[in-house]
Parts: C-alpha cells; sequence; structure tokens
C-alpha cells in the first residue's frame, strides 16, 4: 500500500511539474514578443548637437573650432582655438597692439607635458623669434583635450597615407541578465565618473571599439544591432563589424571605422570555459585578435569565477585562459596569449573582491578614498604576489566600486543577497576591471578610465577605457627583390640564461618575429652548469647562434620589430620560458639585453645576451612618429628657452623589462645572481620604496651570512613586504628582534638592486653588545667555542673579519667552509643549520625523493617561533638553500631557521605527529611538493584542477586521471587537504 502511495504521489508531482513548465515557457514567449514589439516603434534616436557634430563629407568629418582659456607668461589670460580641418591654432591675446596670431599644423615641432602641472604644457614652434611658450590650462582634462586636437589635426594632414597612432575604446559590462537600456551613449562616450574625457572630446569617435558583456539576455545579432546604432547616431558613420564571439551569455563584439576596414586582417576568435571542471560555460572567457596594418591586437573578456573566497579559483581561472585560449598566429603555440600580441587588452567581472568590512568600504567611497580601498583589492594584491595578471597594467581607479548596486538607481550599494541557504554579503567592489599589456618600448596611454552613472538596469555599472595606440605600418610579404642590394641583418653574439628547472636536458632557443620569414632555431646549449639547486645556468655562443635576416630592410621598419625567445628542451621540445625583446634600442653597434623569461603567466628565469642590428647605410633614414610630438618633463625647469627636449624624456614608449641595461663585467661565478649583478629592478611608477631597517642573516657552518636587501614597497597589511620581481618564496622568520646600533648608517634605498656592493665601501665600527638579539645570546655559546665572536653587517657594507657578506663569491665561501669542516666538525649537540621551508620551492631538491612520504607542511611540532614577513625571490632561496646544503646535520630539534629539510634516512614519517603547516594552495603545489608534478595535466583535464574539491577525490579518479602507479595514488591520497587537520 506504500509503495502504491508513492507511485501516485510521484505522478501527481510530475504533472504538477510539467504544468509549470508550460506555463513558464508561453510566459517567456509572451515577454519576449512583448519587447520587441515595444523595441522596433521606438522613435529614432535624437540628433547630435549641430554646434559640436556635423555630418561627414567625404569619408572625414568636419570638426567645429574648439576654444580654450590658457595663462601664458608675458600674456596673460587668453584664448587659443583648435581648428583642426584647417590645421591651424589661433591665439587671440585681447591686446590690440597684437590681435590675432596664427600657426599652422606644421610649424608646431614639440608639445612638452609636464608630470609635475599636469594643466601644463610647452610650446615649441619653429620660428626663432618666437620663444617655447608656457600654457596653463584651467583643468588637466582641458590640457589633455587640448593635446588630443593636436595629435588629431597633425594626423589629419599627415601626408602619409598610414596612420601613425589610433584610437581604442575598450569596454566590460555585466548586463545581469536585464535587457539594455534604449541609449548607451554614455558608456561609449565615457560620460561618468573617474579619468573621463573632456566634454569638446568626448563625442570624438574611435577607430576600434571591443565592447564585452556577462550576462547578456540578448542574442548576438539584437546585440550588435544595438551597439551599432548607438554608434551611429551620435558619430554618424556607420561603424564596421570585425568580429563577435559568444559562450553562453558572454559577448565580445569589434567594430572599426571604415576607412580602417582594409587594414584589418587576420582575425580569430576563440572561447575556452572555465566553469565546473571547465565544463561549463557560465564562467570562462571570449577572445577576438587582429591585424591592424603591420600590428597586432588582442581582446579578451572574461567572467571568472565568483565569491569573496574563491581567490585561488580565479587565479586559477586566468592560467587556463592565458593557456587555452586559442587566438593569433599558430605559429606562435609556444607562447601564451599574452605574448602574441603587440597589444592585449583583458577586461571584464573578474569578480575579485574587497577584503574588507561594509561599513568599513561604505565609509571610504563616501569620503572618495579610493586608494585605501585599493589596498584590500584582492587583484591589486594578487598581482603584486605575481599570482594573476604578472607584467599587465591597470590605469588607476578614481571611481566608485562597480558592484553590487541596487537596480534602479545608482544611490546605494545592495550588499545582501538573500538566498534559500541564507543570507550572503556581497561587499561593493571592483569586479569589473580592464588591463592591459603591451610589447617593450611601444606607445600606448591610457586616456580615459572610469565607469557610467546613468545606466540603472544591472547591478554592475559598465565601465570604459580609451587608448592612444601607436601603430606600425603593414609589412611586405617578400623580401628584398634584389639579390645585389645589401640586406639588413640581426648577429647575436651570445646569450646566458637561468630557468627554474631540475632538469639536466639539453636546450635551445627558438626565434620568432613577424619581421623573419620563418621561424629560426639555435644550436643546444654549450655551457651548462647546476650549481644552485633547481635552477640551470644556461650558455649558448656565437657560433650556437644563428645569423638572421629580416624580410625588410629599412630602418623604419625594423625600430618598431620585436624578437620572441622561447627557450626549449631538446627532449620533449616543451618551453621553459618566454620573453619579448624590443629592436628599436638594439639597432646600431652592439647592444646588451636582459629581461625575464616567463612561462603561462609565471616567471621562470631570465635572459641576457648581446645583439647586434646591422642596417645598410643607405636604409637608416627615418621620420618622426606623429605620437612623438609629445615628450614628457619631470618637471616645468626641464627644457630650456628655444631648446626642445630630449628624446629619452618622451612618454609615449613604455619600456618595460626588455629594456637594454648597462651591466657591470662580472666572472659569473654565481649562477643564481650572475643575471642580476648591477642590474635596477624595473618597477611600477605608482611603487614607494620604503627603507628597510633590519638586517637579514642566515648561519651557514661558523659564518654569519646577511642576505642581499630586497626593496619592495609597503604592504596592504601595514607591514613591509619585501619581494621582487620574481616569484614569492616566503622563509621563516630570521632575526626578528635584531635592531641595528644607532650608530650604523644605512644607505638610502632606491630602485637599484645592486648585489655586489662597490669596491671601496666605508667600513664601519661593529655594533655594541646590546644590539645582539636575544635568541643569539641563546645559541651563540656553542658556535663561539669554534669561531669566536660573531660580527654583524649592515646591508650593502664590506663585511670585518671572518664574517662572510652574501655578495662574495659564492664558490669560494663553500670551498673554504668545506675544508674547515673536516678540520673542525661541529659538535653533536651544536644547532643544526635548518634549511628553509621547502614548500615555497618551486621543485623538491633530489634528496627528498628517498623518504617519498614526507611532505614538507608536515613538521614536528615546535614552540612557536618568530613571525614575520621575510618574502625573498626564488633565486635568493637558492642562494640561501645552496650555502646551507653542504654542512652535514646534527641530532634533530628546534632551530633559529625552521625544520630541517633534510632529515633523518631511516626516519618514518608515518610515526611523526604532524601538524599544518605552510600548506598549498593549488593543486599543482601540492603535487608538485609530492614529487608527482607529472599528474598535474591529466588531473586538469579530469576537472580536478580547484583545491577546494580536491578532497573529494578517490582512487578510482586518480586512475581515470592516469595516476596508474599504486605507490603514487595511496600518497596523494594520504595527504589530500581532508587530512591537513
Amino acid at each position: 500500500m506504500e509503495f502504491d502511495s508513492l507511485l501516485c504521489k510521484i505522478s501527481a508531482l510530475i504533472s504538477l511539474l510539467s504544468s509549470l513548465e508550460k506555463k513558464v515557457l508561453k510566459a517567456l514567449q509572451d515577454a519576449v514578443t512583448n519587447h520587441n514589439l515595444a523595441v522596433q516603434p521606438s522613435p529614432s534616436p535624437p540628433e547630435p548637437n549641430p554646434t559640436t557634430v556635423t555630418p561627414a563629407r567625404n569619408n572625414t568629418r568636419q570638426l567645429p573650432v574648439h576654444s580654450f582659456q590658457v595663462k601664458i607668461v608675458r600674456y596673460g589670460r587668453q584664448t587659443v582655438s583648435v581648428d583642426v580641418d584647417t590645421g591651424v591654432l589661433l591665439f587671440d591675446r585681447k591686446a590690440g597692439s597684437f590681435g590675432i596670431e596664427r600657426i599652422t599644423h606644421d610649424r608646431i615641432l614639440q608639445i612638452v607635458k609636464f608630470q609635475s602641472s599636469p594643466a601644463k604644457v610647452r610650446l615649441v614652434v619653429d620660428s626663432h623669434h618666437n620663444t617655447p611658450q608656457d600654457m596653463t590650462f584651467e583643468s588637466p582634462r582641458k590640457c589633455d583635450s587640448f593635446c588630443h586636437l593636436l595629435l588629431l589635426m597633425k594626423s589629419r594632414h599627415s601626408q602619409w597615407s598610414e596612420p601613425d597612432v589610433v584610437s581604442v575604446f575598450v569596454g566590460t559590462w555585466n548586463m545581469g541578465g536585464s535587457p539594455p537600456p534604449r541609449s548607451l551613449q554614455s558608456w561609449v562616450t565615457c560620460c561618468g565618473l573617474g579619468h573621463t574625457p573632456d566634454e569638446s572630446t568626448a563625442l570624438l569617435p574611435h577607430d576600434i571599439y571591443a565592447l564585452g558583456t556577462q550576462e547578456n539576455p540578448q542574442g548576438e545579432k539584437e546585440w550588435t544591432e544595438h551597439i551599432k546604432a548607438t554608434l551611429r547616431s551620435y558619430t554618424q558613420i556607420e561603424f564596421k563589424q570585425v568580429a563577435v564571439q559568444s559562450l553562453w551569455n558572454m559577448r565580445l563584439a569589434v567594430f572599426v571605422k571604415p576607412e580602417h576596414e582594409s587594414r584589418i586582417s587576420h582575425v580569430n576568435t576563440a572561447s575556452v570555459k572555465t566553469g565546473l571542471g571547465n565544463t561549463l560555460g557560465n564562467k570562462g572567457a571570449v577572445g577576438v585578435s587582429l591585424q591592424f596594418s603591420g600590428t597586432s591586437f588582442g581582446f579578451v573578456n572574461c567572467h571568472l569565477t565568483s565569491g569573496s573566497e574563491k581567490v585561488i579559483r580565479r587565479n586559477q581561472n586566468f592560467v587556463d585562459i592565458l593557456r587555452l585560449l586559442s587566438l593569433g598566429d599558430k605559429q606562435l603555440s609556444a607562447f601564451d596569449i599574452s605574448m602574441r600580441f603587440t597589444h592585449l587588452f583583458w577586461c571584464g567581472d573578474l569578480n575579485y573582491r574587497l577584503d574588507l568590512d561594509v561599513q568599513d568600504i561604505l565609509k571610504h567611497v563616501s569620503k572618495r578614498e579610493f586608494e585605501e580601498l585599493m589596498c584590500a583589492d584582492q587583484l591589486t594584491r594578487e598581482r603584486q604576489k605575481k599570482k594573476a595578471f604578472p607584467n599587465f597594467k591597470e590605469e588607476k581607479i578614481t571611481f566608485p566600486p562597480t558592484y553590487r548596486y541596487e537596480r534602479g538607481s545608482r544611490d546605494c550599494y545592495l550588499w545582501q543577497k538573500y538566498k534559500t541557504s541564507g543570507v550572503r554579503v556581497n561587499v561593493p567592489s571592483w569586479c569589473d576591471r580592464i588591463l592591459w599589456k603591451s610589447y617593450p618600448e611601444t606607445h600606448i596611454i591610457c586616456t580615459a578610465y572610469g565607469c557610467t552613472d546613468d545606466i540603472f538596469t544591472s547591478d554592475h555599472s559598465p565601465v570604459f577605457a580609451t587608448f592612444q595606440v601607436g601603430v606600425m605600418t603593414p609589412c611586405s610579404s617578400k623580401t628584398d627583390s634584389n639579390p645585389s642590394v645589401e640586406r639588413a641583418w640581426i648577429e647575436l653574439e651570445g646569450i646566458e640564461a637561468i630557468v627554474k628547472t631540475a632538469s639536466k636536458a639539453k636546450f635551445f632557443i627558438e626565434f620568432h618575429s613577424s619581421c623573419l620569414e620563418e621561424t629560426r632555431r639555435s644550436s643546444e646549449n654549450d655551457s651548462q652548469s647546476c650549481d644552485v639547486p633547481g635552477f640551470l645556468k644556461l650558455g649558448w655562443s656565437f657560433k650556437q647562434l644563428p645569423k638572421l635576416f629580416p624580410v625588410m630592410s629599412d630602418m623604419e621598419h625594423l625600430q618598431g620589430q620585436h624578437l620572441l625567445f622561447s627557450v626549449k628542451s631538446c627532449d620533449g621540445f616543451e618551453s621553459y620560458g618566454e620573453c619579448c625583446v624590443a629592436l628599436r634600442s638594439l639597432t646600431g653597434a652592439s647592444e646588451q639585453f636582459e629581461t625575464f623569461l616567463s612561462h603561462r603567466g609565471e616567471e621562470m628565469g631570465s635572459i641576457r645576451g648581446r645583439v647586434r642590428v646591422h642596417v645598410p647605410k643607405e636604409r637608416r633614414a627615418t621620420r618622426q612618429k606623429i605620437y612623438e610630438l609629445f615628450s614628457f618633463e619631470k618637471n616645468d625647469k626641464g627644457a630650456g628657452r628655444g631648446q626642445m627636449s630630449s628624446a629619452t624624456a618622451r612618454i609615449p614608449v613604455t619600456r618595460p623589462s626588455g629594456v637594454p641595461l648597462k651591466l657591470t663585467p662580472s666572472s659569473y661565478t654565481n649562477p643564481a645572481y650572475f643575471i642580476f649583478e648591477g642590474i635596477s629592478v624595473p618597477r611600477r611608477a605608482e611603487e614607494v620604496l620604503p627603507q628597510r631597517r633590519d638586517p637579514q642573516v642566515i648561519w651557514s657552518g661558523n659564518e654569519a651570512l646577511q642576505l642581499p636587501k630586497v626593496s619592495g614597497r609597503q604592504g596592504f597589511d601595514k607591514r613591509p613586504c619585501h619581494r621582487s620581481d620574481f616569484t614569492e618564496i616566503e622563509i621563516p622568520a630570521i632575526l626578528p628582534q635584531c635592531t641595528p646600533a644607532r650608530d650604523i648608517h644605512t644607505s638610502p634605498t632606491n630602485s637599484s638592486y645592486q648585489l655586489f656592493p662597490a669596491k671601496n665601501p666605508s667600513p664601519i665600527p661593529p655594533p655594541s653588545c646590546n644590539a645582539i638579539p636575544q635568541y643569539q645570546e641563546r645559541t651563540s655559546q656553542p658556535r663561539e667555542k669554534y669561531q669566536g665572536k660573531v660580527n654583524y653587517v649592515q646591508d650593502s657594507v664590506q663585511p670585518e673579519c671572518n664574517v662572510r657578506n652574501l655578495y662574495m663569491n659564492h664558490s669560494a665561501v663553500i670551498r673554504d667552509k668545506v675544508r674547515r669542516d673536516h678540520i673542525q666538525p661541529l659538535p653533536a649537540g651544536a644547532n643544526a643549520i635548518q634549511a628553509a621551508k621547502s614548500s615555497a620551492l618551486p621543485y623538491n631538491p633530489t634528496h627528498l625523493a628517498h623518504h617519498q612520504g614526507s611532505v614538507p607542511w608536515l613538521v614536528e611540532k615546535q614552540s612557536p617561533g618568530p613571525t614575520g614577513d621575510n618574502s625573498l625571490t626564488a633565486l635568493q632561496i637558492a642562494k640561501s638553500l645552496s650555502e646551507v646544503d653542504f654542512f652535514p646535520l646534527v641530532q634533530r630539534g628546534p632551530s633559529i631557521l625552521g625544520p630541517s629539510m633534510h632529515g633523518d634516512r631511516n626516519y618514518s614519517w608515518e610515526k611523526e605527529v604532524s601538524v599544518l603547516k605552510c600548506a598549498p594552495e593549488t593543486v599543482r603545489e601540492l603535487l608538485s611538493t609530492l614529487g608527482l608534478q607529472k599528474y598535474t595535466l591529466g588531473l586538469s583535464l579530469n576537472g580536478w584542477d580547484d583545491l577546494d574539491y580536491f578532497s573529494g577525490i578517490t582512487e578510482e579518479d586518480l586512475c581515470a586521471a592516469g595516476v596508474a602507479n599504486p605507490s603514487h595514488r595511496r600518497r596523494i591520497l594520504e595527504n589530500l587537504p581532508r587530512n591537513w587537520n
């Protein structure tokens, strides 16, 4: 009876669900029909103001004359007008004796902008009678608008048919599943909050529009027609659609002006799913790539995992998109998409939140204290730690958080979300972001970054950004036809690299460039050493490197080209690091370059070498680019009267790590540091370098070795963070109580990362005994029995007596210690020289394989020791490990430097009482620490790439993912996150 009753209830439930489904479908159909009927008879968009915009004639839109109020030295306040169509500047001095002065566009030689005075420019003209005029505008926005109009005037009257610079609009908007309003003009004209253009230039059309949306309820055709109608309403231009790509409700549409349609080529589209084990398209990314004349562009729109606590998952989404999104030239498959394009623009609902209490956020927003809020921004923190969007740039945020608003207004944030499982708090955050990454020494300037304040249909506000981008003329597909004419060539005189790997295989380098006919390869490296665990030093001499012949031999063309390097293994042809080097600074005599190697968003080492680019004398003519009209001075006292500022001060060129740097001679005896000797670490301009007061010292045998000084910026948690541009690796706290004596003078901290001090530094007296930390008093007695009194040395100061500085020749220090250890072995009761926490290392040392079960975050319970932020780079920790790796260990016990990394060979880890310490954050880190990183790809392809879900994996799942070894499966299952407690 009970069974029959249950069947009846199930049957009734099925009928009810079927009826409900039919009603929902009918309601949806009616809603769509009513919406289409309401949209079709909508009135035509309002005509633009005739005083601002006039209809286009002969494919060139006529512009009105724009006037600005300025103050000029000697003349006071006056009016300057820009007539773009006629190419004339008009100065109305408002004095009868002077009248109106006319300056044609060809007489303008340079416009100098000042960092200290953003509302001031200096105009340099060709007349010797007219000294440079310093003009101060009413506001920085007016000054930027004036410069924009001058650039447009120069471009319009240029004698060259191909443009030197284009304007790019990038927008992102999470539509929240609601239809858009009838007009999106405020979005595409950058009207709203933040860094917005002046009204005199806001309605000027851009050359390229890339608009990305998430949770878009409209279809592709309906959405693209809506955008084109909006652009047509105020520009009177029928923009051409380049491409549109969709993934579920994600859209990315790209449009260009009609006159640029013939310049667009090599259009590609792609998408990547990252939702629910990379199988669902509710989260993921869509991309469009194209070639504009001789410059490649990439656009990515993404929607990453939501949830304030899902930072690691969002970072993994970024890596997956970077690796799997197939865009651009197929010959560059060894490179991720961040290195396939001259300019890559990345927008979307990144979903990074603010780690701050709601009331604190609202208080800062009400006071417009956005810089304070950025200290709690998850994306900013992850970028600082190089875990997401490394080497990408973002304009300063000067607008309120764009999520989560109450729909229908922008007066308040609706931060409480009610669900059946309870109330969920979504704090106001900058979820919607726009970032970019460009090749070194290219021209790109962000001219606007903000959000709208009049589009209320979603709980997100649309975000916009505009860019001024330099473009190259197209490259001829054929080489120079005349064989008797001398051709240009690129000669590589030698290359050295440090690669983060435990492999001992041979390597070769692949060279890619759009200026080469085909990909070229070097021979395998002729020098190789591995003196530091986890790092391989490679070298290629002149004989192993090919001579490269560009397609075109003109200096004008070569100065805008770039070489892409890929360091690959000879065994499996797997890439271990890629980089990009600009040819602009390498033309002429033999020049040196130095830059970082990266692979799939992770920095893998460094590379440097010497290159000579030869161009025939008759092909060395160049012309000034239009964007080179503008230069940049730090203050308003740079250029003298009647002088042009030097080219080195110009803004347009971005010069990241690929800039050639002058290096001091080196013996290269230290493979962990040889690449950085005398090198300045490139830093962003916004980073502040605080002074470091506390020295860092480690024990190596009988010596106190000082760690090199690492300049960092003030951390978001209000304590100094010591990290460089390499992957962050933390070591246990070292000497937290050690304070230098007051009579010790520290050298001023700057951006120079000088790993070797000056030859003749001024000596300092040793600190008084009061400055010795307490922990040294507890441990110094057994040491002093064999080495005597320990002297502490200050940063960048030559050590005294037998105290060795870490900047010294590493090999000599090791040889000296090995000899002394044979004569004076340490007593059994002395404290062991412990290594740093190995969980932070990219690879496990080989000696860890003897006890496969032990994992570095499972350590003996110890009394809590001193803690603190002692973050160092991978190369620095490798050097520290190499110095303590040569000395025998004594009995186990607590030490000043943390748990032993070597351990007892006969010690059974299963009997150890363990606690969770420094656990890995990703599946890849977990497998790498267990020595099973070879299974990372198989697990990722089967959806096991999130550590949050990895605890639920079973032995059957491991078999399906390719883990065939039973002992390997057992080792993974015994060290799952669920067992860490």
